[in-house]
């Protein structure tokens, strides 16, 4: 898909002006957004929706037109797609790297311009995420993964294995000063994102990569032997084994159990930190540790960021929009204080990472992760494995539970 001209050109003229050879005779340099007059409209959810309004505001003002922040509270990919195929959607939508495959795919985002300087002032695996194809289809402006937080009242010491974590755990619940070791939110139906560290530590993948180093859908790992064995270990710490992984523990309480301080460990991310402070915890973030004996356990590394929509009204206008004003560290700080997640912009996270300590330490719980794949045949991935999960956990036959799941993806990627 190609950016409009027009946009081009708007670009291209910002980019003579800052660089202060704006006085050209040449007829496109004296072209703006301003031409292209008209309404931009920007979906994102209810926390970005609040951070953006004051900042598209100043951007409708500064360019001559109208910007309107509208919340989409679910379902936002979905409904984005959606509306892009009837030409009703927005002009740019706010969202995770993740959806590039799909969207790319359902022909519902533009690549993005950025000049070299723009991109090497961003997180190098920033980028990475939101490229697809060789192409740039977004601009980041955070980068997320989880962690291991624990209670430090609890446990003062990070374990360097699962096994460590387990044996402090049960110590703990021995001296009835926990009710579970960890807080690894599974539920019934299972959650591939978080057990993940725990399955790479145990030698399980979901995708091999190509020789570009891209994730290869024609090599799926779910099924394999290694998948296997992988969830043996799983299930040695479910429900008919140690107890340490409960479907019991879910989304809606994993948070809510640690804070009442009824576990010493909670593997979640930057968006946990403020019920942990609101709950009075001492608290420290570490890497989540794999099994003794096995690989390092590594998180997925997501990254949130602006696209901008191949069906908007008002491509121009989105394009400079996402090109030159979602790059500035000043937009980037206010999204960081409407959600604490490190900024995918160098500039905005050395200016907050001074008066927040745990935005290194994620990083630092992150810096081996994997980018997580935003190939379309992830969508596959998540329903079986996170069902085979569950079961597992359950007390299921990891063998046939696992391969079972590896024959269902594999189908649904064909």
């Amino acid at each position: 898909m190609r950016i409009r001209t027009a946009g081009v050109v708007a670009l291209f003229a910002l980019a003579l002006a800052a660089s202060g050879c704006g006085d050209s005779d040449d007829p496109a340099a004296k072209e703006s957004p301003k031409a292209a007059g008209g309404k931009l409209v920007i979906w994102a959810d209810d926390k970005r929706t609040v951070a953006l309004k004051p900042f598209a505001e100043k951007f409708g003002q500064e360019n001559g037109v109208t910007v309107e922040v509208q919340a989409v509270s679910k379902d936002l990919q979905t409904n984005f797609v959606t509306a892009s195929q009837q030409s009703s959607g927005p002009d740019v939508v706010v969202g995770a790297h993740d959806w590039i495959g799909n969207l790319v795919q359902n022909g519902a985002i533009d690549p993005v311009q950025l000049a070299a300087e723009q991109k090497s002032a961003f997180n190098e695996t920033a980028i990475k995420a939101v490229t697809f194809n060789g192409q740039l289809y977004a601009v980041p402006y955070a980068q997320e993964n989880i962690a291991l937080i624990r209670n430090t009242a609890l446990a003062p010491e990070a374990p360097k294995t699962i096994e460590d974590l387990v044996a402090t755990g049960k110590q703990l619940k021995a001296a009835k000063k926990v009710t579970e070791t960890l807080c690894l939110q599974v539920g019934q139906k299972g959650d591939a994102y978080h057990i993940y560290p725990l399955y790479t530590s145990a030698g399980g993948y979901l995708f091999g990569t190509s020789a570009s180093g891209d994730y290869d859908p024609k090599d799926l790992g779910v099924g394999k032997p290694a998948s296997i064995e992988a969830f043996k270990k799983i299930g040695a710490l479910g429900e008919k084994g140690e107890g340490v992984l409960k479907r019991s523990i879910a989304d809606t309480n994993a948070t809510a159990t640690f804070t009442g301080k009824k576990c010493a460990y909670l593997v979640s991310g930057p968006w946990a930190v403020a019920d942990v402070k609101k709950a009075g915890i001492a608290y420290d973030i570490s890497a989540i540790p794999g099994f003794a004996g096995g690989k390092e356990a590594q998180p997925f590394v997501g990254v949130q960021a602006f696209y901008v929509a191949a069906k908007g009204k008002n491509k121009a206008l989105a394009q400079e929009f996402v090109a030159n004003y979602t790059t500035t560290p000043e937009l980037a700080v206010a999204l960081y204080n409407a959600e604490p997640r490190p900024p995918a912009l160098t500039a905005a996270l050395d200016q907050v990472k001074g008066s927040d300590p745990d935005l290194a330490k994620f990083q630092e719980a992150g810096k081996n992760g994997q980018v997580l794949p935003a190939i379309p045949a992830m969508a596959a991935i998540w329903d079986p494995f996170g069902k085979a999960e569950a079961a597992v956990i359950g007390g299921a036959d990891p063998t046939s539970t696992i391969t079972a799941a590896g024959k269902t993806i594999s189908g649904q990627i064909k």
